[in-house]
Parts: C-alpha cells; structure tokens; sequence
C-alpha cells in the first residue's frame, strides 16, 4: 500500500497553466501511476499515466505532461492551455500496470481542485 497526497490545485483563466503534484509514502518508481478527474455530475476519466512510459487521454494530449521524480517520490502533472472543461477535482493514483481504467489502480489520494475560468 502507498499513501498519495495531491497538492497544487486552485483556480486560473482559461489558457493559463497550472501545476499540480503528488507526493507518495513509498517509492513511486514501484508503481504505475496515474492522474484522474471527475467534474460534477460526470464519471471519473483517465488523464494521464506513467510507468516505464507515459499514456495521455486524447483530450489532454499536447496540453498535459506528466513527470516522475523518483528522488522526492512525486508524480507532477503540469496543465497548459487550459480549458474551462479541464475544470474537476484530480485525484492520484497508484497500481501495478498503467492502463486508462480506474479500476485496476488501487490506492487513491483524496484530490484536488482544478477550475479554468472562461
């Protein structure tokens, strides 16, 4: 088991950029990690992913990056050109194979809010 605490969420203008991280009691490179989303009223969706490579949702592609520091054990997501439908809270989450399914990760942190303004 791995406790994941996301931080860095918060409000900003459609277009602009926000960064948003988590940080994992154990060693993140042991893991799959993976970033999700849910906007009210919607079912939580696949972001984006890293193991030993990276996976995107097409919604995010060329927007979204994700980054690992195995060092520090934290897993960044860093959001450019962000969209007013960007707008969810990201929750964190770690498993044993990078897949876009939520269900296949097993510990989640508790999320984060993110709101694009238009």
């Amino acid at each position: 088991q791995v406790e994941l605490v996301e931080s860095g969420g918060g409000l900003v203008q459609a277009g602009g950029s926000l960064r948003v991280s988590c940080s994992a009691s154990g060693r993140v490179s042991d893991w799959a990690m993976g970033w999700f989303r849910q906007a009210p009223g919607k079912e939580r969706e696949f972001v984006a992913g890293i193991s030993w490579t990276t996976l995107y949702a097409d919604s995010v592609k060329g927007r979204f990056t994700i980054s690992r520091d195995n060092s520090k054990n934290t897993v960044d997501l860093q959001m450019n050109s962000l969209e007013p439908e960007d707008t969810a809270v990201y929750y964190c989450a770690a498993g044993r194979i990078l897949v876009r399914t939520s269900t296949y990760y097993t510990n989640w942190g508790q999320g984060t809010q993110v709101t694009v303004s238009s």
